[in-house]
Parts: structure tokens; sequence; C-alpha cells
């Protein structure tokens, strides 16, 4: 029974990759320039944003937690970074006021949740409506168009392949190096497996949690600002929801909603790509705008039910390893 186990979970963790196929060759069926390379790299380009700010959510899922400001942060700081530019103040301060306004956000979520031990859903929620409460304010409610200056940003390219590509590639190389080769991320892992395990091991589990969230508004902020340099504006719906896409995302590459498990790469990325995918073959092959919520949701189901079925599948394989012996130990004359 455990080799059948073995493949069913295999299968499951393939099952995004497998999707992105379908997704691929069911839209290039449809529309041949659905596979065209230049629409395969808008494709990237335009997941370049949803998989920077799912990295900063993979890092916080796998400590147990959630990050539902993250959409409204991407609005706070990318409305500071406008207000910064329309006043006349050099484009690298308002970068970097951005970015800093993401890491402060973050910061005050991850205490929130390890030193005062709120529960990350409440706590983010209300600073959902708090960041963007603030961003609102900052921006008086109304859209805000920026200089060409931080256009080019977005328009600028390296060996033919656009800047927000090669941003994803640092966040997601930078991430995965943490994840996979530091001390710091083995410490992740084991909060989001065991919290109260791991505090008896020595693990610092109050700053990992608070240097995730940090993590997580970075993320955020970051891809604000790759948003806004491709869109040239700041609207008062900008980022909206953002963060159910970017959880999406991270669970249909793998990350378990109840910590402990998951990648940025390749996880993380398969489910950005896959969710940028299905949006531009809808556009490319002319579905109903309509239809737009309803795969959204769709993918959402899908993400759950993955989460869901890996877990199943992990607690009876860890139940049979842990009964194994026991059985053994008792049919022993």
């Amino acid at each position: 029974m455990t080799a059948p186990r073995n493949l069913r979970l295999k299968l499951l963790d393939a099952a995004p990759l497998l999707l992105l196929a379908a997704v691929l060759l069911a839209f290039g069926a449809v529309s041949p320039r659905f596979l065209a390379p230049a629409n395969l790299l808008q494709i990237l380009v335009q997941a370049s944003s949803l998989g920077i700010v799912a990295v900063g959510m993979t890092l916080v899922l796998l400590t147990g937690g959630v990050d539902l400001s993250a959409g409204s942060l991407m609005y706070l700081s990318a409305g500071v970074s406008g207000w910064l530019l329309l006043r006349g103040f050099p484009l690298p301060l308002a970068l970097a006021a951005a970015l800093a306004t993401g890491v402060i956000a973050g910061l005050a979520n991850g205490l929130l949740v390890s030193r005062v031990r709120l529960m990350p859903f409440v706590v983010t929620l209300a600073t959902l409506y708090l960041w963007r409460g603030v961003g609102l304010n900052l921006t008086q409610t109304r859209a805000m168009n920026l200089p060409e200056g931080i256009l080019r940003l977005a328009a600028a390219r390296l060996a033919g392949v656009p800047a927000p590509v090669w941003i994803l590639a640092g966040v997601l190389a930078g991430a995965h190096v943490v994840l996979t080769r530091t001390q710091f991320g083995r410490q992740i892992y084991a909060a989001g497996n065991d919290a109260a395990g791991a505090r008896r091991a020595g693990v610092p589990v109050a700053r990992i949690l608070v240097a995730a969230y940090a993590a997580s508004g970075l993320c955020a902020a970051l891809s604000g600002l790759v948003a806004v340099a491709q869109l040239g504006a700041v609207s008062p719906t900008f980022g909206s929801q953002r963060e159910f896409a970017a959880i999406a995302a991270a669970v249909l590459g793998g990350a378990s909603l109840f910590g402990g498990r998951g990648t940025v790469f390749p996880g993380t990325l398969i489910g950005a790509v896959l969710i940028q995918a299905i949006e531009n073959g809808l556009v490319v092959t002319g579905a109903d705008p309509y239809l737009f919520p309803l795969i959204t949701a769709a993918v959402i189901f899908a993400a759950v039910f993955l989460d869901s079925a890996r877990r199943r599948n992990l607690e009876n394989l860890h139940r049979r390893k842990v009964r194994g012996p026991a059985v053994q130990e008792t049919s022993s004359p």
C-alpha cells in the first residue's frame, strides 16, 4: 500500500506542472498566437508582479500564517513612491521609501503575530483595511499618473529579457537559496511544522515570524513597484484582492496552508505562471470577461483541493510509518 500512496503523492506534487502544461496546450489549440514566443514572454512579464508577492506569501505560509494585507501594502507602497515622485523627489529615493514602507508594515504584522500572540488571519485582515486606508488618505482617493522615468524601468531589457522578469528571477533565486541553504530557512520549516517543538529545540520562533512577515512586506512593496512601473499609474483599486491570487499561486505551487511545506522554486513560480497563463489565454482567445471571476474561483478551489489532498496523503504515510514497527513487534513470538 505504501508504493501506491507514494505514487499518488508524487502525482499531487507534479499536479501544478501538469496543469500548466494542460493550460498551455488547451489555449494553444484554440489560438496558435497564444504559444508564440512573444506572448509566452509577455506571460512571464505579467506574472512577475504576482510571482514576487507570492514569494513573500510563501514564506509566511511556511510558518503556518497568512498575510491578507499584501494587496493593500502593494497599493500603499506604490502610493508612497508616486506621492514622492510627483513632488519632485528623485526616483531612487522614491523607490527606497516604497520598499522601506513594505518592510515597516511587514514588521508591524510580524510583531503583532509573534509578540502580542494575535491570530495571523485577524492581524492581517485588520491591516488589509489599515494599509489601504492610509494609502487612500495619502493619494486622496485619486489616481496618480506617474512620470515616464518609472515607465522606463519596466521597459528596460537585459539580454533581450524585460527588467520585471529579471527582478522576479532575482527574488526567486534569493528566497530559494535562503530556504534551502541557510539555517534561517531550516528554522522557517521547523517553526511551521511544530512551533512548540521548535521552541523547545532552541529555534527563535518569534524572530522567525517577524522576519517572515517583514520579507512578505518587502516582496509586496517590490511587487507594487513592478506593477506600477508597467501601468504608469496608481488607482484607488490598485492591488485590490491581489493577496488571494498570491495565496493561490503559492498553494498551487505546493505550499501548505497549514505550514511547514512548500518551495518558491519551482513551486511558487509555477503557480504564478499558471494563474497568469489562464488570464492571458482568456484574453487572447476572446473569452467572455464575465468568466474571469469564475475561472479565478476555480483556480482557488483547485489550490485548496491539492493542498488538502497532499496533507491527507502525508498524514497517511506518517501514520503507516509510525504503526509499522509496532505491528511487527506485537506480531513477533
